[in-house]
């Protein structure tokens, strides 16, 4: 997952970007248009004009703090607001001026009167700057309150993420190194294949809350987690896995399947006097991956246990801090079965 940047503005270098500058300056065309003239005969031709003048002025500044990046990014938030706010009255001085040229050109090319008065000229240059510091202002201030709103919102989220990371349930601990004390002497292998699953989860749990690892590690990490409490559940834990339509490459948040695996064991399968079996099924729709963990619970459990969704809600948020509204993850509770639905793009995240 890409590191947050220092300085508040969004990529303007990208074409999602580009695109929301050029629908905002033809709304704002619009806006101006219908203020300044109403429905009239030169609607059209008045508006094309102020659109055009705009989408420039616009797309420049855009341009302009695209090359910055940079340079804004090693700023301070007023000494980068600083810089923003003077290169977007540059911009708009420089459209400013080249139209007022044009005009005059055009109108001694056709004859249509003589160019107009220096006075008429400042006039409108100091018209346009006074506009464009406005409007800059209020768009920095925005771009200022959204990156603020989304930093604490990922300061949020990556605090429950050390959380869950420094949290290993001590029933879980302690009943992992009773079955592997108890195995040392009847099956020695065995034990040490446990330590090996145990220093595995470990691991994973202490891993970079930011970090991202292909599926196929992150699967592997989960069947650790299943080898360990097979040895203490026995016959009563079964997980079939269902994942070979899924593409192992792609890039996922450390820790998303085994904290739900853990809950499909801890919520579903321990409850049960049998125990169950716990579906993990997987396969690639278009661009997406979907996963699914599907395990049995008990009625009475369902009523009972339905606030223990620690980790549920940590894979949630961190699939959207790293995919942006690209992933989704689906909750069905029913009587019997509780199941939760991950999509997610096969591909690298959108940064």
């Amino acid at each position: 997952m890409a590191e947050r940047p220092a300085f508040y503005l969004p990529d303007f270098c990208r074409a999602q970007s580009v695109l929301a500058v050029i629908l905002i300056a033809a709304l704002v065309a619009l806006l101006f248009t219908l203020a300044r003239h109403g429905i009239s005969a030169s609607f059209w031709t008045d508006l094309a004009r102020i659109a055009l003048f705009l989408l420039w002025v616009a797309l420049g500044t855009a341009a302009v703090w695209c090359a910055a990046r940079g340079l804004l990014s090693r700023q301070d938030v007023l000494a980068g607001s600083t810089v923003a706010l003077a290169l977007a009255l540059a911009v708009t001085a420089l459209v400013t001026e080249a139209a007022w040229w044009f005009e005059d050109y055009t109108r001694r090319s056709l004859g249509a009167g003589p160019p107009g008065p220096a006075a008429l000229h400042l006039q409108v240059m100091l018209r346009n700057l006074a506009v464009c510091t406005i409007a800059a202002g209020i768009a920095l201030r925005y771009f200022y309150v959204a990156h603020q709103w989304q930093a604490n919102v990922e300061a949020e989220a990556q605090s429950r993420v050390r959380a869950l990371q420094a949290r290993i349930r001590p029933h879980f601990l302690f009943n992992s190194m009773n079955t592997i004390a108890s195995l040392t002497r009847s099956d020695p292998k065995l034990a040490e294949q446990a330590i090996g699953d145990l220093s595995d989860l470990f691991r994973a749990s202490l891993r970079e809350h930011r970090e991202r690892i292909p599926l196929a590690n992150e699967i592997e990490i989960a069947r650790a987690y299943e080898r360990i409490e097979r040895l203490r559940l026995g016959g009563r834990l079964t997980v079939d896995w269902q994942l070979d339509d899924v593409p192992m490459d792609a890039p996922v948040p450390a820790l998303i399947l085994q904290p739900l695996l853990e809950n499909a064991v801890y919520h579903g399968i321990e409850p049960l006097e049998r125990g169950g079996t716990i579906r993990v099924a997987g396969r690639r729709d278009g661009r997406q991956v979907v996963l699914t963990i599907d395990n049995p619970v008990a009625p009475r459990v369902v009523a009972r246990r339905t606030g223990h969704r620690i980790g549920l809600d940590n894979v949630r948020q961190r699939l959207e801090l790293m995919f942006h509204g690209e992933a989704e993850v689906e909750v069905i509770e029913a009587p019997e079965r509780f199941v939760v639905t991950l999509r997610f793009p096969a591909g690298e995240p959108t940064t």
